[in-house]
C-alpha cells in the first residue's frame, strides 16, 4: 500500500525521526521539504522540475522485494523485473541507462546495461529515496536523461546519543525472510555506524503457473561508516559489500502438459539452483564538506568494483563473468543566499575498466573515461522563482579485441562523445496554495558499450545480441509544465511533459539465428517523441480520514515508423492508483499512529508496442486490490516498535505487466497462454524494533 506525495507535495524527510501523527498535512508544510539532487538545496515549493520524494516511514510501509519495487508504484516511475529479486526504474517510459542511480552519495555503477541486472542497494539502509523526473538534473551529465533515482542514507545520530535498530519481514508467497541490524552514534562529533541485512527467498507462486522454478534468491549486505563533525565541516569513510545470488528463470515448459519445466523436490528451497548468477559489489567511498564563508565545499572520491558471475552447467564453473572497477570523483560549490541569488558549479566524471573473465563473452572488455563540469544558478525575485544551467561533458570509450576459438569476436574500437546541455525553469507563487511550473531541458547519453559492441548469448535474456559501433549519441528536449494546489482539505497536482529525442537507442528481434535456441536482438536507433502526464488528487476532509488518487500515462513513439514499428518497446502501461487511509489512533498509552488502508491499482491494456518481429506483445489490463494496517506500539510513553501487514493482490489475480521479461517466455501448450506470471496473492508482516543505547 503506497500513500505517497508525489510531484510538488512531498513528505518532510526531516521530519524523519519526530513523534509527530499529522501526515495528513504534509501538503501544507511543502515550504519547508529541502531537495538535495537538483542545483544544490532547493525548497521545492521553488523548484520548477518535477520531483518525488518517498519517505522512510513510508518504505517501511510497503511490501517489496527490492527497492525499486518499493518505489515502482510512484506516479510516472515504473520498473523492468524477471521475476521477484530484480527490478530496474523506470522514469516516464525511460529506463537502463538513462537513468542515474546515486547511493551513498555517487554514481551506482554496476552492470546497469542487462536487462536481468538489477541495482546493487540494501533497501535496508535507505532512509528516503528522492527522484527528479527529466534531464534537469546538471549535476549527473551523461546517463540522467530521464532522470535520477537518489538513495538517502539513514542520518546521523544526535550528538552524544547511541541508537540501533532492528527489523525484520516475512512474506508468505514466496517465504521471504529478511532481518536487518544497526548500530549508530555521535560521540563528541565522531560519527559511526554499522548495518548488517540478509534477504532470502523460495519460488515465487501465482494461479495460472503455481511455483514458479529458479524465482529462488539470496541477498547480503554489510556496510559502516565513520565520520567526523567540526565547525570546519564534515569528512565521512564509507564502506560497503553486497551480494546477490539470483537464479535465472527460462520458463522452460513440458510439451505435453505445459507444465514449468522443475525439480519438484527443489521447488521450495531457498538456495541456488541452475542457471544462478552470482553479484558481488564493493564500495568504498570518501565524502568530504567544507564550510566557507560564503557556501560550502563538497567533494566525494568512490571507487566501485562489482563482479556478475553466471553459472549454466556447474554450480563450481562460471561462464560469464564480468569484472567492472569505477573510479568516480565529484567536486561541487554551493553558494549561500544572497540578495536572492544562488550560484553552484562544480566538476564531476569517472574512471572505468571492464574485465572479461569467464569462458563466454557478450561485451568487450573496454574502458571508459568521463568528465563533466556545469554551473546553475537560481534567483527569486518577489512571486517568482528563476534557475537555469549550463553542462558539458565528454565521454570516451575504447572496446579491446578479441579472438574466441580462433574467431574475431570483438573489434578494437575508440568512440568519442561530447554533449552540451542546459535547463531554463521558472515558478511562479500566484498564492500561498497555489504554484505554476515551468521548465525546459536538454539532454545527452552517449551509448552505452553493450549498445555499441555486444556479440554474444545472454543467457539471462535468452536471447543473442548485437551491437552497433556506429551509434549516434542521443540528445533530448523535453518540456515540463506543472502545477500544484494545497489546502486544509484538499490538494491536486498535474505535471505534463513532452520529450523529443533525436537517434534514440533500442534492440528489436530480427529474423535471423546465430545460434540456435536463441532469437537474435540488434541494437538500431531512431527519432522519438514521448507525451505524457502525471496528475493526483487528494482529499482528507477529517483528521484522520485520507483519500489519495493518482494517474499517469506516456505515449512513447519512434517518428515516420510505420504501424508495426512506430511505438518505442518497454514503454508501460497507463496506470490509476487509489488509496484510502483511516487513522484511528492517536497518543494512546499503548498505541499510536494506527491505521487501516485499502488500495487499488489498475493498469490499463496497453496497446501501443513495438509490433515487428513478435518483438513485444500487447497486454491486457488489469486491477489489483490491496488491503494494510499497521500501528506503534508504546511502553512507558516511549515507542518500542513499529507492526505493519500489507495484503498485496487480495483476490489472488493472474496477470502479466508489461514491463515483465518473462511475459516472453516458452508457449503453454495446454492453455495457450504464454510466458510467466507475476506474483500472486503475497501477506507481509514486518516489525521495526529501534533501541535507544545512550
Amino acid at each position: 500500500m503506497v500513500l505517497s506525495a508525489w510531484c510538488f507535495a512531498v513528505p518532510v524527510a526531516a521530519q524523519e525521526n519526530t513523534d509527530t501523527t499529522d501526515i495528513f498535512y504534509k501538503h501544507l508544510e511543502l515550504n519547508e521539504v529541502i531537495v538535495t539532487g537538483l542545483t544544490g538545496e532547493t525548497k521545492m515549493k521553488f523548484s520548477p522540475t518535477p520531483v518525488s520524494i518517498v519517505s522512510g516511514k513510508e518504505l517501511r510501509q510497503i511490501a517489496s522485494t527490492n527497492i525499486i519495487d518499493a518505489i515502482a508504484r510512484q506516479p510516472g516511475i515504473a520498473q523492468i523485473t524477471t521475476g521477484s529479486g530484480i527490478s530496474k526504474p523506470v522514469i516516464r517510459g525511460l529506463g537502463y541507462n538513462r537513468i542515474v542511480t546515486i547511493s551513498d552519495g555517487v554514481r551506482q555503477e554496476g552492470q546497469q546495461w542487462g536487462d536481468e541486472h538489477g541495482i546493487e542497494v540494501d533497501a535496508q539502509g535507505v532512509s528516503t529515496v528522492e527522484i527528479l523526473k527529466g534531464p534537469a538534473s546538471l549535476m549527473y551529465g551523461s546517463d540522467a536523461m530521464a532522470g535520477v533515482v537518489i538513495f538517502h542514507s539513514m542520518p546521523i545520530a544526535s550528538l552524544g546519543e547511541m541508537t540501533a535498530n532492528i527489523n525484520t519481514e516475512y512474506q508468505t508467497n514466496n517465504g521471504l525472510f529478511d532481518y536487518s541490524l544497526s548500530l549508530n552514534g555521535n560521540q563528541s562529533g565522531i560519527v559511526w555506524n554499522a548495518r548488517y541485512s540478509e534477504k532470502m527467498a523460495h519460488a515465487y507462486k501465482n494461479k495460472y503457473d503455481g511455483y514458479v522454478p529458479n524465482s529462488q534468491f539470496h541477498e547480503r549486505a554489510l556496510s559502516g561508516m565513520i565520520g567526523l563533525h567540526r565547525q570546519w565541516g564534515q569528512s565521512h569513510l564509507r564502506l560497503g559489500y553486497y551480494h546477490l545470488t539470483p537464479s535465472i528463470i527460462e520458463g522452460e515448459r513440458d510439451e505435453v502438459t505445459g507444465e514449468l519445466i522443475s525439480d519438484a523436490a527443489n521447488i521450495k528451497t531457498y538456495g541456488k539452483t541452475l542457471p544462478f548468477q552470482q553479484v558481488y559489489h564493493y564500495k568504498a567511498i570518501s565524502d568530504n564538506t567544507f564550510n566557507l564563508p560564503s557556501g560550502y565545499l563538497k567533494a566525494i572520491i568512490g571507487y566501485q568494483q562489482n563482479q556478475r558471475k553466471e553459472y549454466e552447467e556447474s554450480p563450481d564453473e562460471y561462464n560469464l563473468y564480468f569484472q567492472l572497477h569505477t573510479l568516480s570523483y565529484d567536486i561541487r560549490y554551493m553558494s549561500l543566499e544572497n540578495n536572492g541569488w544562488k550560484m553552484n558549479g562544480g566538476i564531476g566524471g569517472m574512471y572505468q575498466r571492464s574485465l572479461n573473465k569467464g569462458e563466454e563473452y557478450l561485451i568487450p572488455a573496454y574502458r571508459l573515461f568521463d568528465i563533466g563540469a556545469y554551473v546553475t544558478g537560481n534567483k527569486r525575485l518577489n512571486e517568482w522563482t528563476f534557475s537555469g544551467g549550463v553542462r558539458i561533458d565528454r565521454r570516451q570509450l575504447h572496446s579491446e579485441r578479441l579472438i574466441d576459438d580462433d574467431q574475431l569476436r570483438f573489434t578494437e574500437f575508440s568512440r568519442h562523445f561530447t554533449g552540451v546541455t542546459g535547463s531554463l525553469g521558472a515558478v511562479f507563487n500566484a498564492t500561498e496554495n497555489l504554484n505554476f511550473r515551468l521548465n525546459i531541458s536538454r539532454g545527452f547519453r552517449a551509448p552505452n558499450m553493450s549498445e555499441l559492441g555486444s556479440n554474444g548469448v545472454h543467457e539471462g535474456t535468452e536471447r543473442y545480441e548485437v551491437g552497433n559501433h556506429d551509434l549516434k549519441p542521443e540528445y533530448s528536449w523535453q518540456a515540463d509544465f506543472g502545477m500544484d494546489f494545497t489546502s486544509k482539505y484538499i490538494s491536486a497536482q498535474v505535471a505534463l511533459f513532452a520529450n523529443r529525442i533525436d537517434n534514440y537507442v533500442f534492440s528489436h528481434r530480427v529474423n535471423e539465428v546465430i545460434v540456435p535456441g536463441y532469437d537474435t536482438y540488434v541494437f538500431t536507433q531512431g527519432d522519438a517523441r514521448l507525451l505524457g502526464f502525471e496528475a493526483g488528487f487528494d482529499l482528507h476532509p477529517i483528521h484522520q480520514l485520507h483519500f489519495a488518487n493518482a494517474f499517469s500515462l506516456v505515449d512513447a513513439r519512434q517518428l515516420h515508423q510505420p504501424e508495426e514499428t512506430k511505438y518505442l518497446p518497454m514503454t508501460p502501461a497507463p496506470r490509476w492508483t487509489a488509496d484510502l487511509k483511516y487513522e484511528f489512533t492517536h497518543n494512546g498509552r499503548w498505541l499510536n499512529n494506527s491505521y487501516v488502508a485499502f488500495g487499488l491499482e489498475c493498469n490499463l491494456r496497453q496497446n501501443h508496442y513495438y509490433m515487428a518481429d513478435d518483438t513485444e506483445t500487447a497486454t491486457p489490463s488489469y486491477t489489483l486490490l490491496n488491503i494494510s494496517a499497521g500501528t506503534d506500539v508504546k511502553f512507558k510513553g516511549k515507542k518500542v516498535a513499529e507492526v505493519h501487514m500489507t495484503v498485496d493482490n487480495l483476490t489472488n489475480r493472474a496477470y502479466q505487466n508489461h514491463l515483465s521479461r518473462l511475459k516472453y517466455t516458452d508457449f503453454n501448450v495446454v492453455t495457450g497462454r504464454q510466458g510467466v506470471f507475476n506474483m500472486g496473492r503475497n501477506i507481509t508482516f514486518k516489525v521495526n524494533v529501534p533501541i535507544s543505547i545512550l
